[in-house]
């Protein structure tokens, strides 16, 4: 009986050794994330002989705050954020109209070949953007869309994913709300507006965050389709800034961190939709 006691003080500890074990590995996590962001925030602080010196020091002897008017100076970086809310913004708001349209189609409609339709539409999820990124670029060319605001944002405005998401989330919605409005006289467009996108609001936002963050981090397309300061985002304004201003890194990492704070500000503000939008389109698959 005695040898056994220490069988049980030690399963009993188990849980709370697990629950320090996760404590742990979270705050590990946590600090090699952000290891990167502390470090891209310190440098740009520096002067430009501690930022290029050979042995670098991530602290900085003397905080230099004039970086951030140096790097607005330097480069338009204040046409290229509004380029990039442009950017990020129309295309967030195009592809939560037509996913939502086509995930409820997908999600309630009833017409031949839809499983299969929605299977092969899911299979443009395999193909990297890297091999369509010719294609598209001349398409786009030959409808003159290259620098052009609509050549930007159409081709990226239709994705699979967001409909996947949607559909998840229609799917969960009961049918009683939709019978009860057509009960009412409600024809199917008016189902949708006044009954499905209300209930969808959450998921209809967290897709908009994932879009828009994805957007605003996205380089390569603009990279391609913009050649002038009128349509560039940030994200591009970044490479012709260290082009411009050779190994500045303290400089260059000063705009690198001001690009990132609308990032951060608009996770905050929409933590509560991101976090209620991602644990619902999660279970509402049915």
């Amino acid at each position: 009986m005695t040898s056994d006691v220490p069988a049980l003080v030690a399963l009993r500890r188990s849980p709370v050794a697990a629950r320090r074990l996760l404590v742990f590995t979270c705050f590990l996590v946590t600090a090699v994330t952000l290891t990167p962001i502390v470090m891209m925030v310190l440098v740009a602080f520096q002067s430009d002989a501690e930022s290029m010196a050979a042995r670098p020091s991530f602290w900085p002897g003397s905080w230099h705050p004039e970086n951030i008017g140096r790097a607005f100076d330097l480069v338009p970086l204040g046409r290229y954020l509004l380029n990039t809310v442009f950017f990020a913004g129309g295309t967030a708001l195009l592809e939560t109209v037509t996913a939502a349209l086509a995930a409820y189609a997908f999600a309630r409609l009833r017409f031949r070949g839809r499983s299969v339709l929605f299977g092969v539409y899911l299979t443009t999820l395999m193909i990297p953007s890297q091999v369509t990124l010719i294609p598209q670029f001349i398409l786009v060319a030959k409808l003159h869309g290259v620098d052009t605001w609509p050549g930007m944002i159409l081709p990226h405005a239709f994705t699979a994913l967001g409909v996947f998401l949607l559909r998840q989330f229609f799917l969960g919605v009961p049918r009683d709300y939709e019978e009860a409005a057509r009960l009412d006289g409600a024809n199917r467009w008016q189902t949708f507006i006044r009954v499905i996108v209300p209930l969808a609001i959450p998921a209809i936002a967290t897709l908009a965050v994932f879009k828009f963050i994805s957007q605003w981090n996205n380089l390569l397309w603009p990279l391609v389709i913009s050649n002038s300061d009128s349509t560039r985002t940030a994200a591009v304004g970044l490479q012709v800034f260290q082009s411009t201003n050779g190994t500045q890194w303290n400089l260059l990492l000063m705009a690198a961190a001001i690009t990132t704070v609308p990032l951060i500000l608009l996770f905050f503000l929409t933590q509560r939709w991101f976090v209620k939008g991602i644990t619902m389109s999660g279970l509402g698959g049915r």
